[in-house]
């Protein structure tokens, strides 16, 4: 039985890194700017793709801005800003800012440190979130702060990796954003240390006024963890905002597009 636990997750990891694999969507590139950072903490030089809103030229407004991980012209940075655009235009939500950080060593930065065999089968370098996350809090915020009008408000979206990301980010460091977005995350990594210790994790910080909105897949071995942190939250004594849509007729490869349009309108819709 634990055989065949290991090698279905042999099998979720390899699908999960492969993330721009399988279905081709052609999306249109939105009009955006471009800017790159040497960065001390990931030492590489970084590529940053920003989209602001249609009257963002025409307006004095400092706006809330959205952060991904996967934003590469090549990622999900376009399907992303198109929804938003949408949105924007549909009055569903407020005008916000869109930063895409392209990928360099994916596997890398949206993972923690991790010794376990199955894990490392597929990700042969984890452990770099801590300093991807030094990176966009010491080195990306005041880069976007400076170059664009913006509020004291951050959001943060990912799915897959990045979701395990962003989820990994609002136990740790939950005062980085105000509101976080998981697409089916990969809550599976390092044994679910994330579910499984989130009770410990969290018991110090503050969640007063941050929300998550999370959603997880038909795929068993996501599922599962993403319904038991659900129960974790329920059973946790917390000021944490948050929602669970659980989606068993979506696929890992379906469920970002899918739910995108309600996790945007949910987080940032002002009522609680």
């Amino acid at each position: 039985m634990k055989n065949n636990i290991i090698i279905s997750l042999l099998l979720l990891v390899l699908t999960l890194s492969c993330k721009n694999q399988g279905i081709v969507y052609n999306d249109p590139i939105p009009e955006h700017d471009s800017l790159k950072i040497n960065s001390k903490f990931t030492n590489e030089e970084r590529t940053i793709n920003v989209w602001t809103p249609p009257n963002y030229n025409s307006s004095k407004d400092s706006l809330t801005v959205l952060y991904m991980a996967d934003g590469g012209i090549k990622e999900d940075f376009p399907h992303i800003a198109n929804t938003l655009d949408t949105l924007i235009k549909q009055h569903k939500i407020p005008n916000v800012i869109l930063v895409g950080i392209e990928n360099t060593e994916r596997r890398r930065d949206l993972t923690g440190p991790s010794n376990i065999e199955y894990d490392l089968e597929f990700i042969k370098n984890p452990g770099g979130a801590e300093s991807f996350r030094k990176f966009i809090k010491n080195e990306l915020f005041p880069e976007i702060n400076k170059r664009y009008r913006t509020t004291n408000k951050k959001a943060i979206i990912g799915e897959s990796l990045a979701g395990l990301f962003v989820v990994e980010t609002l136990i740790l460091e939950p005062t980085m954003f105000d509101s976080y977005i998981a697409m089916d995350p990969s809550l599976w990594f390092n044994e679910h240390y994330l579910v499984e210790n989130y009770e410990m994790l969290t018991k110090e910080n503050d969640y007063q006024n941050k929300k998550l909105w999370y959603a997880g897949s038909s795929v068993a071995d996501i599922s599962t963890f993403t319904n038991k942190l659900e129960k974790t939250l329920k059973d946790t004594k917390s000021e944490l905002i948050w929602k669970y849509e659980d989606e068993p007729n979506e696929k890992h490869h379906t469920i970002f597009r899918a739910t995108k349009e309600k996790a945007l309108i949910w987080t940032f819709n002002e009522r609680k």
